[in-house]
């Protein structure tokens, strides 16, 4: 197996965009990672793009093919392209495949990315087309929606361990912070507790400040061989681990739904493959598609103790100058979640941060970072970490 770098990255703006269709997102992305990364057409070997749920949020399907046709990749020089779907994981596990097609030998320079075209449809629509990332005839038909799910983690993790509301609102808080200086985020300004608490309230006991928003966006990556990657950029980001893991799509099946089990799993998984543990790890973007959502996972991760993720955040302790930043980018939360895409943009915020390319995000020295992609309620998780060294 060869190391693999990253390149070239490209992400789009994200937000409400009913001026732009999906290809049009896909095309920026693709192109502008493209010409970061200073590779020519037809040096590319394959494509991986990852996409939820094109056929319910734009009528389309068939969706590897769209993108190679609409980046000038189809006609005469015929690049592969895979579309790849894990719910809201389907973005970091986009890059997960691209990263096997190189790490193997088969490819040399690869795409991944990662699009979702989401405010085209009414509210309703896209909450149907979102749930069915979850158990559809056990949790779905039910009238479980995703805000639903994540409500029953949080009072689960209050009950167990005293976790508060304004534990909770502490991580929007914090994310929005992070937000406002991402040139790309959806939500730019800066939010208070206590604004938070008096939001409307969605499922108890989150707030609409505690859900991440519907959003449109793409995100893409160049990745190529470690041995050539200086040919291409002095900055190359090297992939020190990938990683997978698995569990019951629904929540009723699992051990502990505190716990997302998939995501200890594959960032275990992570650790051992880059021979490294969470002390290594010097900022990390994980989903936080709710904020209950971002204390589980750095607990999962093993960022903090199991029932102390909310007093960690509290105390300032995942912020930026902290000891271990959480979502620099603003998060799912602040930066958006366009479910397609937010796993490769995860990986871009890293990239930018390890080439000391992020502003006022910038987290000093930063040499390690870690990404953090999870699909539904926890079935999927794919975790990756990233190296500015070899």
């Amino acid at each position: 197996m060869r190391d693999v770098a990253i390149i070239g990255v490209k992400n789009t703006k994200f937000g409400e965009q009913w001026d732009r269709s999906f290809r049009d997102l896909v095309v920026e992305a693709g192109v502008g990672a493209v010409d970061d990364a200073g590779v020519v057409g037809g040096k590319i070997d394959s494509m991986f793009v990852g996409n939820m749920s094109g056929g319910q949020f734009v009528e389309q399907e068939h969706i590897g093919a769209l993108i190679a046709d609409y980046s000038g990749l189809a006609k005469d020089i015929h690049v592969p392209s895979t579309r790849v779907e894990a719910a809201c994981a389907s973005g970091g596990l986009a890059l997960r495949q691209g990263i096997y097609a190189v790490a193997s030998g088969m490819d040399d320079i690869v795409i991944a990315a990662g699009a979702e075209k989401m405010t085209d449809v009414p509210s309703a629509k896209a909450s149907s087309a979102l749930a069915a990332a979850a158990d559809r005839e056990w949790e779905g038909i039910m009238g479980a929606t995703f805000p639903g799910l994540y409500a029953m983690i949080a009072k689960m993790h209050m009950h167990k361990y005293g976790t508060t509301s304004e534990q909770l609102a502490s991580v929007a808080v914090k994310n929005h912070h992070n937000g406002q200086h991402n040139p790309i985020a959806q939500y730019k300004s800066p939010i208070t507790v206590e604004s938070v608490l008096k939001s409307i309230m969605v499922a108890d006991p989150l707030h609409i400040f505690d859900c991440s928003p519907i959003t449109d966006g793409a995100s893409a990556v160049v990745l190529a061989p470690a041995d050539i990657a200086h040919e291409f950029t002095d900055t190359p980001i090297y992939v020190k681990a990938t990683a997978q893991a698995s569990d019951t799509i629904a929540l009723h099946d699992r051990r502990d739904i505190t716990t997302l089990d998939a995501s200890v799993v594959a960032g275990r998984r992570a650790y051992e493959m880059a021979k490294m543990g969470p002390k290594d790890i010097q900022l990390v973007e994980v989903h936080d598609c709710f904020t209950i959502a971002e204390i589980c996972a750095i607990e999962d991760l093993g960022f903090a103790k199991k029932g102390e993720g909310g007093i960690v955040t509290q105390n300032g302790e995942t912020a930026i100058g902290g000891r271990i930043p959480v979502n620099t980018s603003g998060g799912l939360k602040s930066c958006g979640h366009p479910v397609g895409a937010t796993g490769v943009k995860q990986a871009i915020e890293i990239v930018e941060q390890l080439r000391g390319e992020a502003g006022k995000r910038q987290v000093d020295g930063a040499e390690i970072g870690m990404t953090h992609n999870v699909g539904g309620s926890g079935a999927t998780a794919v975790v990756h970490i990233f190296s500015r060294n070899r």
